[in-house]
């Protein structure tokens, strides 16, 4: 009888601290999961808080010095300069040469006219600035949506950062870019036919820190598939929802 007293005793004291235990690790589990939710939101905020503030500068620039120069540009075509015609010419090259200088400086620093035109042709833009240094097309589903600006500016940034650092170190001829609207996620592919990179090693660059921030910044989930000498590929999936995905669902 006191055996089986001190069994039930046992079998108590077990369960419970397989409660216990149990409860422990859901406590950690829930807190882990809390910590990273704030770095999220952080992240989150500290690139809305740039893109706001460089939005500010770059329609400073695009509306106000642009527009200043432009009519400072007008003036001067319709200035009589009586036979200073070296002079005049001087002048409105320097001119033109800063309304360009603008134009860059503004559009390098936020995409002022994405929300007015859209990601697709503000992307195809970008295509045809770069196309006398490199060959890149696109493919965009038929059923994708117009995203959140946020969304959009992110992912006009991401693709923009992975075709400078194509042209600054893979030696590629070609990038593709694919667009497609999935039932429960955005996926976005990007890939080049260069040297490509190991990851591990260049992983703290500024280039490959800028991407990644941008795609956590969406609770996007990413995937690298890197083949020296053959090219890189960046395979990104925005979910819809505001859960953050699966990284082992990209294969």
């Amino acid at each position: 009888m006191l055996i089986v007293v001190l069994v039930i005793i046992m079998s108590f004291i077990l369960l419970a601290y397989r409660s216990f235990i149990q409860r422990i690790l859901k406590e950690k589990n829930a807190q882990h999961e809390a910590e990273v939710q704030h770095q999220k939101k952080l992240v989150l905020e500290n690139i809305k808080a740039q893109e706001s503030e460089r939005k500010r500068i770059a329609v400073m620039i695009h509306d106000d010095i642009g527009n200043r120069l432009n009519i400072l540009s007008l003036w001067l075509n319709n200035l009589d300069t009586k036979g200073d015609e070296i002079i005049k010419k001087n002048i409105t090259t320097q001119m033109s040469s800063l309304i360009d200088s603008a134009r860059s400086i503004s559009h390098s620093l936020y995409p002022v006219n994405l929300e007015s035109v859209g990601l697709v042709l503000y992307i195809e833009e970008l295509i045809a600035n770069l196309s006398g240094r490199i060959n890149i097309s696109m493919n965009v589903s038929p059923k994708f949506q117009k995203k959140d600006i946020f969304i959009e500016v992110q992912l006009y940034r991401i693709i923009q950062e992975f075709t400078t650092n194509v042209l600054k170190h893979s030696e590629a001829s070609r990038v593709w870019i694919y667009i497609k609207d999935n039932k429960t996620n955005l996926a976005v592919i990007i890939s080049d036919n260069g040297k490509s990179f190991e990851y591990d090693e260049v992983k703290k660059g500024m280039g490959i820190k800028n991407i990644e921030s941008r795609i956590k910044s969406m609770n996007a989930a990413h995937k690298w598939k890197n083949t020296l000498h053959v090219g890189s590929r960046l395979i990104i999936k925005i979910p819809y929802n505001n859960e953050f995905p699966d990284q082992n669902s990209i294969n």
